[in-house]
């Protein structure tokens, strides 16, 4: 049966339905979504949780676990991190990927409503959720900057108004705002005034709390009318609260001011934020799990204008970090690669054919398959990125192969004399089945990929799929479009044609490298036995260079930014960190690869007072030499010596897995469920990481050296004095913790009031034995008189995961080092210090999923050997010429792994995929040959080895061809520049390497494998037949 004769009879209607496909494809490329990767957004929720003044084991304690222990019992959870500090909690829950985000906000809510009794009564606000992952680097950030506003001021505008806006656009996920806190009146106690005129911290507070208010105070109705009562409960600045009374002394009113010093301030006064060096706040944008990153950030983008009206004169928006310039470039940058390549696979078939109608062939069908896929990739939801264009440039080589096989086969029936329309008919129906087996055999390569789980087969799955599509759409066309152009575009030859010079040189050249394969074959065919164990050779060698090269997750994107963090010791105050900050940023701002540095510490949510945030935009690939993560070593390096504090910093990736924020690319986790014994040990496992020359960056969550000095109270002596531990600890949070009081509710935002004692008397635990606590009956009791202070160390966070006290230890690789050389260092390094076996050490996030693909790896390979081997033998109803067929694949992997390790490429995700491809490709050369072989046997009576030998000689110019193309549509992926490269280049390494060495190899071995195997296939089949089998001999005859 000939499938091609119908469309080679019709050529308007092969014309026609072409036509449809390329109009269907143009538009899908204009509708489809641009993104950096595929989606494969881990379904992430993220509950924060605040109380001030509380320490971070407060926080753990009361908060934290009783939160973990609800949202514990929900189903599909993957991880459960938490973080506590200064005065606030972060929980992550990450769900399996098949699970719905807004199910699992759902079950989340049910979770903190059932947790609401067990949560601190204190507490101002219930913890919130949000469905975003906080270890997600920001789409976009805006700077806020003022001349007339102060920080206060700029923060509120920020939170009020701003913040609800851009929340508010279609695919944001979290809106966060650094570098400051709302305004808020604060009432700055004097001790000895107080203690003077006999009154109590908690008797300023109560006053304070009275005297503002904003209930409901109901209305009047008479017969007529109706008036609603208000009254002037509310006061919101700091003169309204002045003359407040406090009490009475001696007949007299003591006011606020008299014992107090009120001005109008921010909520939290330790926190400060910079955008190149000039007071700024910050609002960083992260995108929702599933949101198409390109649109979201146009429609903020589009915003912007709108959010400018709102500011007063003197204030301005900075888009200081925008991820959709860094996404088009590569996006036009890839989409010239793939222009190149498809040049690259035409000229490679014209200086084979060269004439120009045959030219002509691959150069519409070519374009056709390619744009048709695009109409597929948007009716499957895909979207325009890294991976999916890597497939399309990929496609080029293999997609005109199946042109090349059916244009080839045609014109050779036309130089042996048929005219054009018989030669079509004939030629197409002879390869139909090789280009179906072809196409079939590559994409069962891609059939274990697609059962992959995990966050690793959904990245796989959009290449895979894309390709398939591709290639499917190829064969169509190969089968319809082109059997139907070469009837009418090829002519038949007169011999009275003239070539160029350069035609003809070219012409003699590859004739006369025909020949000597013809010779060099018939020498390599008396020497079957040497050829046999070369193959040998390149299997052990396969099994020794995968163990040898360097293995990895993924390349290092460079997007135009890094993220980090300063940490000052751990007992810096914010008045010695703050003045570090603004060096370093103007350090850092003076880098000849740095655009803008944005700035921020305290304020953030995660409270600690050592440590300030960095995100950074670097200069446009063009104006720079170096990738984002060789400036992050860069600046480490010269920033390692820098005394009483580190900069941590790395570069933004799209691919994460984990929803723990580390200062770092990838995390080793220290796990004990005895509290004790973790802080005693994970001090030493971080020196110790911290000194392998492998691991940059390193860095620790272990902060359990922060001053912390105890109040010992003597509760017998106390209870003497009439006080409770109660009152004492009432007295602690009203002097000391920045206590949240009076609330004023205002149009667009509630602010509060805060209590605490005088700037002079927060500086220094000796002051705590100056001060008194008045007991009920206003007698004044020195803290000296029944406490002693104790100086101890205490955490500044305490991390959890699954429950269970965590250390995470991030790190970045030094440039050159495998994450599989840094992992085998670590594991070392834990052995070596003697870890106890009650501590559990494990890599985490991005790093545990290297950990899973090192172990998938071989059976990957393994299952797409198999697969493909069933589907020949199904397609070739044979148990041996598969086996022939996969005799070509050894030499494609020495060649990979060889070119891979001479250029110091680790083997990651990409280059498996290479590799896998390479299967594909390299059994396309044994595919037709042994097609070619089967007939002559059958039509023409030859011996196998005759057959074999006809065939190689007959089908090297296609097989050389398709070896070609593939090899050039590969060939710009290695030589791209851009922020796709260094995804793209490992691909085109591993697919140039393998086809060079498998060329040179499998044209002289697959003869005399399918040699050998047809003399084993003889002597089974003879094995079964004869009664007596032992007597058959294994000779050469047929």
């Amino acid at each position: 049966m000939n499938l091609s004769k119908v469309f080679i009879l019709r050529p308007i209607a092969t014309i026609l339905v072409s036509l449809a496909l390329t109009l269907l494809g143009a538009l899908a490329f204009r509708l489809l979504p641009v993104a950096p990767l595929p989606q494969i957004d881990t379904p992430t929720i993220m509950v924060q949780a605040s109380l001030a003044g509380a320490s971070p084991e407060t926080m753990a304690a009361t908060v934290a676990t009783p939160l973990e222990r609800a949202m514990g019992q929900i189903a599909g959870i993957t991880e459960l991190t938490s973080t506590s500090g200064q005065g606030s909690t972060n929980v992550v829950v990450q769900f399996d990927l098949n699970r719905d985000i807004d199910g699992a906000a759902r079950d989340v809510q049910a979770a903190i409503n059932a947790a609401r009794s067990l949560l601190p009564s204190s507490m101002k606000t219930l913890p919130t959720y949000r469905k975003a992952n906080p270890s997600d680097a920001p789409i976009l950030m805006l700077a806020l900057t003022s001349d007339t506003l102060n920080r206060g001021q700029l923060y509120d505008l920020a939170s009020s108004q701003l913040q609800q806006k851009i929340a508010q656009v279609q695919g944001v996920g979290q809106v966060s705002i650094r570098g400051g806190a709302l305004p808020a009146v604060r009432i700055n106690l004097d001790p000895k005034q107080l203690t003077s005129y006999g009154i109590s911290l908690d008797t300023v507070r109560a006053a304070v709390d009275h005297a503002t208010t904003n209930s409901p105070r109901g209305l009047l109705s008479g017969s007529h009318y109706t008036w609603w009562i208000d009254a002037n409960g509310q006061l919101t600045k700091a003169k309204d609260y002045q003359n407040l009374i406090v009490a009475y002394r001696n007949g007299a009113a003591v006011r606020l001011h008299d014992v107090a010093s009120v001005t109008d301030s921010i909520q939290d006064i330790y926190s400060a934020g910079y955008f190149n060096n000039q007071p700024s706040v910050s609002i960083a944008v992260t995108r929702q799990a599933g949101a198409n990153m390109l649109e979201t950030i146009d429609s903020i983008k589009a915003l912007i204008p709108v959010l400018n009206e709102m500011l007063p004169k003197g204030t301005q928006i900075t888009l200081a970090i925008d991820r959709s310039l860094n996404i088009r470039s590569a996006l036009h940058e890839t989409e010239r690669t793939l222009i190149i390549a498809i040049l690259l696979v035409i000229s490679v078939v014209f200086i084979f054919l060269r004439k120009g109608h045959a030219l002509l062939i691959p150069a519409i069908t070519l374009p056709i398959s390619i744009v048709s896929t695009f109409a597929a990739m948007y009716a499957l939801g895909y979207s325009l990125d890294a991976l999916s264009m890597m497939a399309l440039i990929v496609a080029t080589g293999f997609v005109v192969d199946d042109a090349i096989v059916v244009l080839e086969n045609i014109s050779r029936h036309i130089e042996d004399g048929m005219n054009p329309m018989e030669a079509a008919l004939k030629g197409s129906k002879e390869v139909g089945f090789t280009v179906l087996s072809m196409t079939a055999s590559l994409i069962a390569v891609f059939i274990p990929l697609l059962l992959m789980g995990g966050v690793l087969g959904r990245l796989f799955r959009e290449f895979a799929v894309t390709l398939s599509v591709a290639l499917l759409i190829s064969m169509f066309v190969s089968l319809t479009l082109t059997p139907m152009l070469c009837s009418r575009l090829l002519k038949k030859e007169t011999g009275e044609e003239k070539e160029n010079r350069v035609m003809a040189w070219i012409g003699k050249g590859l004739d006369k490298l025909h020949v000597s394969y013809v010779r060099s074959l018939a020498v390599v065919m008396k020497h079957k036995r040497l050829t046999m164990f070369m193959l040998l050779l390149t299997v052990i060698g396969n099994v020794y260079l995968y163990k040898a090269v360097e293995k990895g997750l993924f390349p290092d994107q460079d997007n135009g930014i890094l993220m980090g963090q300063l940490r000052a010791d751990q007992a810096t105050s914010f008045q010695s960190l703050e003045p570090r900050l603004k060096a370093i940023s103007r350090m850092l701002q003076k880098d000849k690869d740095i655009q803008y540095v944005i700035a921020s510490t305290g304020g953030g949510g995660f409270g600690s007072r050592n440590t300030a945030n960095f995100f950074i935009r670097l200069k446009d690939e063009g104006q720079r030499t170096q990738t984002a993560m060789q400036i992050a070593n860069r600046i480490s390096m010269k920033t390692r010596n820098m005394a009483g504090a580190s900069l941590f910093l790395m570069p933004a990736q799209d691919l994460r897995v984990g929803g723990r924020s580390a200062n770092a690319t990838y995390q080793y986790s220290l796990q004990s469920d005895n509290l004790q014994t973790l802080r005693e040990w994970s001090p030493k496992a971080y020196a110790t990481l911290k000194q392998l020359p492998e691991l940059t960056s390193v860095d620790s969550d272990a902060q359990s050296g922060g001053l912390d000095v105890k109040v010992v109270i003597d509760r017998a002596v106390a209870q003497r004095y009439g006080l409770n531990v109660n009152e004492i600890d009432t007295f602690l949070n009203n002097a000391f913790s920045q206590r949240q009081i009076a609330t004023q509710y205002q149009m667009l935002n509630q602010y509060y009031s805060i209590i605490g004692l005088n700037n002079n008397y927060i500086q220094n635990p000796e002051v705590l034995k100056q001060l008194y606590v008045l007991t009920s009956n206003n007698q004044s009791i020195p803290i000296s008189a029944f406490a002693h202070l104790e100086y101890t160390t205490a955490p500044l966070s305490v991390a959890h995961q699954s429950q269970m006290a965590t250390t995470t230890i991030a790190f970045n690789l030094a440039n050159g080092v495998s994450l599989q050389q840094a992992k085998a260092a670590i594991e070392q390094a834990m052995v070596k210090i003697g870890m106890p076996d009650s501590i559990h050490g494990s890599l985490q996030g991005t790093a545990q999923v290297f950990e899973t693909l090192v172990k998938q790896m071989p059976w990957l390979i393994l299952a797409a050997l198999a697969t493909i081997y069933i589907l020949l033998g199904m397609l070739y109803e044979s148990w041996i010429h598969p086996v022939t067929i996969l005799s070509t694949l050894p030499s494609a992997g020495v060649g990979a792994l060889v070119l891979m390790m001479l250029t110091g490429t680790q083997l990651t995700v990409i280059a498996l995929i290479g590799i896998l491809l390479l299967i594909g490709i390299v059994k396309k050369n044994a595919i037709l040959m042994i097609d070619f072989a089967l007939t002559a046997e059958k039509q023409q009576q030859l011996s196998p080895e005759q057959a074999i030998v006809k065939a190689c000689d007959k089908r090297f110019r296609p097989i050389l061809m398709t070896t070609l193309a593939a090899f050039f549509g590969a060939l710009p992926l290695i030589v791209q520049t851009g922020s796709s490269s260094l995804l793209h280049r490992p691909l085109g390494i591993a697919i140039c390497g393998g086809l060079v060495f498998s060329q040179l190899l499998t044209l002289y071995t697959t003869p005399v494998v399918y040699v050998y195997l047809d003399r084993f296939g003889s002597w089974v089949k003879s094995f079964w037949k004869r009664p007596n089998s032992s007597q058959v001999p294994l000779n050469d005859e047929h």
